[in-house]
């Protein structure tokens, strides 16, 4: 019988395909099923791993799968074929908006070792082949190096993490970037259009370019707007009074204002509604993991599950 928060037959059936299967050589995967529901109850619990309780099997595989999934980046292989399906069926708005959000990180998110970590070793060597050929269980993932290695900075309010996201017209996450709590948003502005990558069902490239991009005075700068111009993407993002001031002082050498659409920017709205979805997972709206590509795959876990039932 399926409790609150599981997966449900028709979610499990666009997951099941994408999933490791065991090569009998190995061991086999305990019931990816289960353990994605472990998974599930963690994230909109936040409780601890050792607390989870016993109907989803032991603590430990659960938390050893969520770590293994999120350094070989089968939760962004996941979440990138379900906004496949949902772009090839027309069901994505084109037209994004970027934001970040921070996120309070508890005592038990710091004291990660200093060293890089090295991604958890794969039950088998073909195990992860039917999702992507670029899996690579023994590759250095990204952390270490103190608390910045794992996006962890400083702040008034204590240990923090950023999380910045564009997220289409129907306020849903298209891409997701950590930083520390205290690194300006227009810094992480690159990165976050960079990682939209939305595959072809067919034959042809993912799709990388938006119709147009929203995004709030932290993002006015002339970097982001030539990097916007460059790429031919139509951009709605407000001057800030400074760089209004010092236009006006050039005179005709200052050019001409940026031009700004009043009701395009209105629906900047629907990627605060996205941070609000994906926030009402409360290991995403508290970080617990000490390790930032293990924070990384919880958050990319919630978007996952905001699009399954978006």
């Amino acid at each position: 019988m399926l409790s609150r928060g599981d997966l449900t037959d028709g979610e499990w059936a666009v997951l099941e395909p994408l999933l490791p299967r065991s090569n009998n050589r190995c061991g086999r995967w305990r019931d990816h099923r289960q353990v994605i529901n472990g998974i599930i109850h963690r994230l909109s619990t936040g409780c601890q791993w050792r607390k989870l309780p016993e109907r989803f099997g032991p603590w430990q595989t659960i938390h050893k799968r969520h770590a293994l999934w999120s350094a070989d980046g089968t939760w962004e292989r996941l979440l990138q074929h379900v906004q496949a399906v949902a772009d090839a069926a027309g069901g994505i708005d084109w037209n994004i908006n970027v934001d970040s959000t921070s996120i309070r990180a508890h005592q038990h998110a710091a004291g990660a070792p200093t060293d890089p970590p090295q991604a958890p070793p794969c039950a088998s060597k073909g195990a992860f082949a039917k999702i992507s050929s670029l899996a690579h269980a023994h590759a250095p993932v990204p952390g270490g190096g103190g608390a910045a290695g794992e996006a962890l900075g400083r702040s008034r309010g204590g240990l923090t993490t950023k999380i910045h996201l564009s997220a289409d017209g129907r306020c849903r996450p298209l891409s997701l970037v950590l930083s520390p709590g205290q690194r300006a948003d227009c810094t992480q502005f690159e990165p976050v259009m960079d990682k939209i990558r939305v595959p072809r069902l067919g034959p042809g490239r993912p799709r990388r370019l938006p119709d147009s991009v929203g995004a709030d005075k932290a993002y006015s700068n002339s970097l982001i707007r030539s990097y916007l111009r460059r790429r031919g993407i139509r951009h709605v993002v407000p001057e800030k009074s400074d760089s209004r001031t010092a236009r006006w002082r050039r005179g005709s050498d200052g050019g001409r204002p940026p031009g700004f659409d009043k009701a395009r920017y209105a629906a900047r709205n629907t990627v605060e509604r996205a941070i609000n979805k994906i926030k009402q997972f409360r290991a995403v709206a508290t970080r617990y993991d000490k390790r930032g590509y293990v924070f990384l795959g919880t958050v990319t876990a919630a978007a996952l599950l905001t699009w399954l039932r978006s």
